[in-house]
């Protein structure tokens, strides 16, 4: 998230700036740097639970795939869906 979005944001929930709270480092009683350490945080939070969804929407799919009588086709269909899963998860362990 840049300091541009982050003031963007923080002005939209209604946070007051006397100035620019990353040149002077403060704004109504929150300093420059805590505002953006507490926006990576949330970012990083969102970022982690949708990267979650897309791996439980793989996992849902391979086990429709994996309800079906084993064919080449739907085993190869399953361990793609599995494989992307796992890529997915990984991806927040990095």
């Amino acid at each position: 998230m840049t300091q541009d979005e982050i003031i963007k944001f923080s002005k939209q929930a209604g946070i007051r700036f006397r100035t620019n709270v990353f040149h002077s480092g403060y704004c109504d009683g929150v300093h420059g740097d805590e505002l953006e350490a507490f926006a990576k945080l949330v970012d990083a939070k969102a970022t982690a639970r949708e990267r979650e969804a897309c791996a439980e929407m793989c996992k849902k799919h391979a086990d429709v795939y994996g309800a079906f009588e084993p064919t080449p086709s739907f085993q190869a269909a399953w361990a793609a869906c599995i494989d992307l899963r796992d890529q997915i998860r990984a991806r927040g362990e990095a």
